[in-house]
């Protein structure tokens, strides 16, 4: 079942009046809090998304990707070398 042209244009068509009460019944259905929390869990995931570009890019840059470093690798730049002395 696909969309046509037509209902697509009727949701484009809608003016403040319509888009007014469609508001005032999603609040009466599901309350200023549920709507508040909806709000601050979409912001917190859109900064998070927009942090992972910016790590993207900042990988690109360095040409390197955490994924791509092995557990061993990243053990080794941690942990220093052991020297014991063979005397």
């Amino acid at each position: 079942m696909s969309l046509g042209w037509h209902t697509l244009l009727a949701f484009a068509m809608l003016g403040w009046q319509e888009l007014l009460i469609i508001l005032v019944i999603v609040v009466i259905i599901f309350g200023g809090a549920k709507i508040a929390g909806v709000g601050k869990a979409s912001g917190r995931a859109i900064r998070e998304f927009k942090e992972e570009l910016k790590g993207d890019e900042t990988a690109q840059i360095t040409g390197t990707v955490a994924s791509e470093v092995s557990p061993h690798e990243a053990e080794a730049e941690t942990v220093p070398e052991q020297v014991t002395d063979t005397k």
